[in-house]
């Protein structure tokens, strides 16, 4: 009968109906069956990535060899106890994890452990480059990670960065720093990473991949802001003991504040076997640009001479008035031909006109 037709096709329907997904807005990317690859896709993805393996094998290196080179009594002449030291130690195994992580991700073809120099003989010195190191492993990882191929792979590469920005957070309070004094953490392209981390690896395994990105000559900022005293007063806002956060009374650095710079000319031989060499395809010196926040912000460049000149820091708030400032935390400094307007997502188009840097600047 055309009734007891009608009553299955309705229970047809409610059963199709009953076993449909939630609704889901249309669009986005790997949201259908297809299964997740986690394995570059493209040799960017492979050498992105290979990047980051070296940056996780010398974070791990780092924490063991400072644990290592410092007595107990050193460190608790500088305010760490025992339980701070522990959490250096798990730290560094959290980079065992994160460095298996992408040697599974690139199928055993990436880089093996290397051996490193480091520039620090105090154990604050060791912090300081802690808190550098992790800021720009941190940001090189955040400026190629929406470009890659592979959005499986860098589903589990974000799941590792957001550790090491805790990690960040940490040394920051070792070292007596506001812990976290900005509301965004900048992105830097893979050439402005491999550029601060080529100068610390001395030599490598020959199977190691060679490493395809850019480097950049080495820039210096000559007056860069020390956040390395000690300071225990028990004066608030005079002190920089390890603490959960501390804020300063007299800023490290503060808009106007004259900026002395001094850079390499191309063609300087750096990093593992002294088999890289420097290189750029920047015009005459002209700016200085401060990669912080979601800017990148421009000054000029005065008193050239020869491979030195000097700048001022600038001032600005992220959204205007009553907002955070522009530049604070540890944030980069590059000395470019041009004042390129870049955003966030094409960083990667200011290469070109890199003259020197990054160099990290301790700003706050």
């Amino acid at each position: 009968m055309r009734t007891a037709s009608i009553l299955a096709s309705l229970v047809s329907l409610a059963a199709v109906v009953s076993a449909a997904p939630p609704f889901t807005p249309a669009g986005g990317l790997g949201t259908n069956s297809t299964p997740p690859v986690y394995a570059p896709l493209s040799d960017f993805d492979f050498q992105s990535l290979n990047l980051a393996l070296n940056q996780e094998w010398i974070e791990l290196d780092l924490f063991h060899y400072g644990l290592a080179k410092f007595s107990v009594q050193e460190f608790e002449d500088a305010g760490l106890n025992a339980e701070d030291r522990f959490l250096i130690e798990w730290m560094a195994d959290q980079e065992v994890g994160h460095a298996t992580l992408l040697s599974n991700i690139l199928q055993g073809r990436g880089a093996k452990p290397c051996t490193y120099q480091y520039p620090f003989q105090t154990v604050r010195s060791f912090i300081d480059f802690c808190q550098k190191l992790t800021r720009w492993g941190e940001s090189g990882v955040f400026g190629f990670l929406e470009h890659l191929d592979s959005r499986a792979a860098a589903t589990l590469l974000l799941d590792s960065i957001s550790t090491e920005s805790r990690q960040q957070m940490v040394f920051r309070q070792f070292e007596g720093l506001f812990p976290m004094p900005v509301w965004f953490i900048p992105g830097i392209t893979q050439s402005m990473a491999w550029t601060l981390l080529a100068p610390y690896l001395v030599e490598c395994p020959a199977e190691n991949p060679r490493i395809e990105w850019q480097n950049f000559p080495a820039l210096n900022v000559t007056n860069n802001p020390d956040a390395t005293p000690y300071w225990n007063t028990s004066v608030i806002g005079n002190e920089t003991t390890p603490a959960i956060t501390h804020n300063r009374t007299d800023p490290l650095s503060y808009p106007g504040r004259d900026i002395f710079l001094s850079w390499e000319t191309p063609g300087q031989k750096v990093s593992y076997n002294q088999s890289y060499t420097t290189n750029t395809t920047a015009g005459e010196p002209k700016f200085v640009a401060w990669i912080s926040q979601l800017n990148t912000t421009y000054t000029p460049l005065t008193n050239i001479n020869g491979q030195s000149g000097q700048t001022i820091q600038p001032g600005g708030r992220v959204f205007g008035d009553n907002t955070a400032p522009v530049v604070n935390g540890s944030m980069f400094v590059l000395i470019t031909d041009s004042d390129l307007y870049v955003t966030p997502f094409n960083l990667s188009m200011l290469n070109p006109h890199v003259v020197a840097g990054p160099a990290v600047y301790q700003s706050g």
